[in-house]
């Protein structure tokens, strides 16, 4: 086992990476939901800098509900 191992990074709120650079960003911007067939949808998030150029997608309240 190595230190790494023993010791891994964790890092403090949320983060997560960015689907543009694939960086963790800190302050993450919903850009777009996907709809899952066997569980709930997966929502993917991009860095401030990203965001703008990625557009905002669908998100959960945009989807249309059946009767």
């Amino acid at each position: 086992m190595t230190a790494e191992e023993l010791f891994p990074v964790v890092f403090a709120g949320f983060v997560v990476l960015c689907v543009e650079c694939k960086t963790i960003t800190r302050a993450p911007i919903p850009v777009r939901w996907i709809q899952s067939t066997s569980g709930p949808g997966v929502t993917l998030y991009a860095c401030p800098a990203h965001a703008v150029a990625l557009g905002a997608g669908p998100s959960p309240e945009d989807e249309l509900r059946a009767p």
